[in-house]
């Protein structure tokens, strides 16, 4: 009988799992690829709040930031962490200026294959160019509530540093609304995005650092 109801559990549990997330289909692939493509087209300008948790397997808890992200196209991108320290990254000229709290330097995002990678894929899920970089094999899943593109490097370069990358899109927007950064170690840095607002002015001076 303890057989019986294991074996009963495991079944629901195992649909109710694969329930959750789908691979899409060829046709929604397309489908989904080409709205993305069309809608970003119409959006120069992104401003959100994030909220950011960086799991380590040997901490009990989450490290949790927050701030506000700033993007315009082309690739004007500054990400400024408020809470619990003040923090910026701003990504310009093919350069990543930092201001850890008044504290300045400048890195060549040529030189730095991680944080070009990073800028690149959170500036191409907005400019709809994510599907076409060419180190990134990609798969497509669904569930009830996002579209999902799951990028895994096929350089030994990049995978050293992260195993996937993880987008998250809400049914019927076409903003990312999540992203996680999963490493090879296990741990992963996880971004949520929230009150989006597009379209509106920015002055460049906000990615002056």
């Amino acid at each position: 009988m303890r057989i019986k109801i294991f074996t009963i559990l495991f079944l629901a549990l195992t649909k109710i799992v694969f329930s959750q997330e789908q691979k899409m289909s060829v046709t929604e692939i397309a489908e989904f690829k080409a709205t993305i493509e069309k809608e970003s087209k119409t959006i120069n300008t992104i401003k959100t709040d994030f909220i950011q948790y960086k799991h380590l397997d040997f901490l009990s808890k989450d490290i949790e930031t927050s701030g506000k992200m700033s993007f315009k196209t082309p690739n004007l991108l500054n990400w400024q962490y408020t809470k619990p320290y003040n923090y910026s990254i701003v990504f310009k000229s093919n350069k990543i200026f930092i201001n850890d709290q008044g504290k300045k330097s400048i890195i060549d995002a040529g030189s730095s294959k991680i944080f070009e990678k990073i800028n690149k894929m959170i500036v191409g899920s907005v400019s709809g160019n994510m599907f076409d970089d060419k180190e990134f094999a990609i798969s497509y899943y669904k569930t009830k509530e996002f579209y999902i593109a799951k990028l895994s490097p096929k350089t030994k370069e990049i995978s050293k540093y992260i195993q996937q990358i993880d987008l998250y899109f809400p049914i019927n927007d076409v903003i990312v609304s999540l992203v996680k950064l999963n490493e090879p170690s296990g741990d992963f840095t996880k971004i949520v995005f929230k009150n989006k607002i597009l379209n509106a002015k920015i002055d460049d001076s906000v990615f002056s650092n």
